[in-house]
């Protein structure tokens, strides 16, 4: 079920994004009066061969313009007349110009409508962004709060550059910081000679962010195992069963009754003590179990101002069986922007997406992070989305696409729109046209440079699930 609504989502998004690009393309050319032929949402031949499989999904005429869903879910286009686009339809080429025909029309205004899409693509994310900004706002955990109350749990990839369960984190690259979710947001792991200034028993330390490091954060699995606020051990609520993984007197899907149901813990229990050792932190509980191969279990738990004290066998068994309460909600900072604000910082925040890909790419081509790790395909994207529809979480990605569609979409690659950029910038420059020979070899050069890296994608999205 997961799978299907993390999959769902993503085709969602990508259909908006797909429509509202070509959109932008189509009301451009109609602006200039140039002919559109078909305005389709996804291909409906077999991507990039433009004679196979030719069937929509659904399809309808108005004026001059067919309107269609194709069935090879990757792209979308709009096919305008005078012009060689995905469909390779070279033959109108091969007549004499039209009054409305793209290629009859000043190179501003074919400037202008290749750049619809992409212009089209940056507005709906900066709308995306002030929306979430003035109708969501901020809610986060302060550093304040983290600080006071603990310090960091350091997970594995934590511990892997030297941080320690315990820290206290009170700067970034020599920065103050008041939102604790930016030890792991790009601007930090993507700064130049980055790192953390902790507070470890009160010494003041570097901790040096590898330029690799944002590699690990390509799927929300992989951030969850970095650092975390430390929080109490207060049951929130009680798994009774579980089924055993590790037994050969267990048959596979036969259950077990938890250490916490046996011992009836209760929501709002705390656990205070475990074999002997106080606990006052969840961390400690789990690091008194897990991979602990014990015959018995020795707990004190706090029931309000009664101490329970319990000793089970922990034979077969891998955990207690509760969850533990997270940071409470009055801990958190909520913050309220009024309309004006949001316009600013909506507009900040979508550019910064961008300014965020043009720091991934430096990094990329001066070899510091490794292309194979930092790309994410359709898998990647979708499991970004999560196994549960958040609305919020659906906008702040599709917001984020758009952006990223716009950027990748302006790189000067043919068969991009950015392709077609450059070319007609060469022609605004020079006053002469490529030769439509040297036109076509770009473009099907640039088609089997997209076909690669897409191979290449769904690969790499693949492997990883395997990894």
């Amino acid at each position: 079920m997961e799978g299907f609504i993390m999959t769902a989502q993503l085709l969602l998004s990508l259909s908006i994004l797909i429509a509202v690009h070509e959109w932008g393309h189509f009301i451009a050319a109609r602006t200039f009066n140039i002919r559109v032929e078909k305005f389709y949402l996804f291909f409906d031949f077999l991507f990039p061969l433009a004679n196979v499989a030719n069937f929509s999904l659904l399809k309808y005429k108005k004026g001059d313009t067919e309107f269609g869903v194709g069935w090879f879910p990757l792209g979308g286009y709009v096919k305008i007349a005078g012009m060689v686009d995905e469909s390779m339809d070279k033959e109108q080429m091969k007549t004499p110009p039209q009054p409305w025909e793209f290629r009859s029309k000043p190179a501003w205004q074919r400037l202008i409508v290749m750049l619809g899409g992409i212009i089209v693509n940056v507005i709906v994310g900066i709308i995306i962004f002030v929306c979430l900004t003035y109708f969501v706002g901020d809610t986060y955990i302060p550093t304040k709060y983290v600080n006071t109350h603990g310090g960091i749990e350091a997970r594995e990839l934590g511990r892997k550059i030297g941080l320690q369960t315990g820290d206290k984190i009170v700067a970034i690259n020599g920065k103050a910081f008041d939102d604790f979710s930016e030890v792991s947001q790009p601007d930090a792991l993507l700064a130049q000679d980055s790192y953390y200034t902790v507070d470890r028993n009160g010494e003041q330390l570097k901790i040096s962010i590898p330029a690799d490091f944002i590699e690990n954060f390509n799927s929300k699995e992989a951030s969850l195992n970095f650092i975390a606020p430390r929080i109490e051990p207060l049951v929130e609520k009680v798994e009774k069963t579980f089924i055993p993984y590790d037994s050969a007197k267990q048959e596979e899907g036969d259950k077990m009754e938890t250490i916490a149901g046996q011992i009836n813990l209760q929501p709002g229990d705390r656990i205070v003590e475990i074999n002997g050792q106080p606990i006052e932190f969840q961390d400690q509980v789990t690091k008194a179990v897990k991979g602990k191969k014990l015959d018995s279990l020795s707990i004190k738990i706090k029931r309000g101002e009664e101490t329970l004290a319990f000793k089970k066998s922990f034979k077969d068994h891998y955990m207690i069986g509760y969850l533990p309460k997270g940071i409470d909600e009055k801990e958190l900072s909520v913050i309220k922007y009024s309309f004006g604000q949001s316009l600013g910082m909506g507009a900040g925040r979508a550019f910064g997406v961008i300014t965020t890909q043009l720091k991934a790419f430096k990094k990329i081509f001066s070899g510091q992070i490794s292309l194979k790790n930092s790309l994410s395909g359709p898998i990647g994207i979708a499991k970004a989305y999560g196994g549960n529809w958040d609305w919020v979480r659906f906008w702040s990605m599709t917001g984020l696409l758009s952006m990223v569609l716009a950027f990748m979409n302006l790189l000067p690659i043919p068969a991009l729109d950015g392709g077609y950029v450059m070319f007609l910038l060469y022609e605004m420059i020079t006053g002469r046209e490529p030769s439509e020979k040297f036109f076509e070899t770009s473009l099907k050069i640039g088609f089997a440079l997209l076909i690669v890296l897409m191979v290449f994608v769904f690969y790499n999205d693949i492997a990883k699930l395997f990894h």
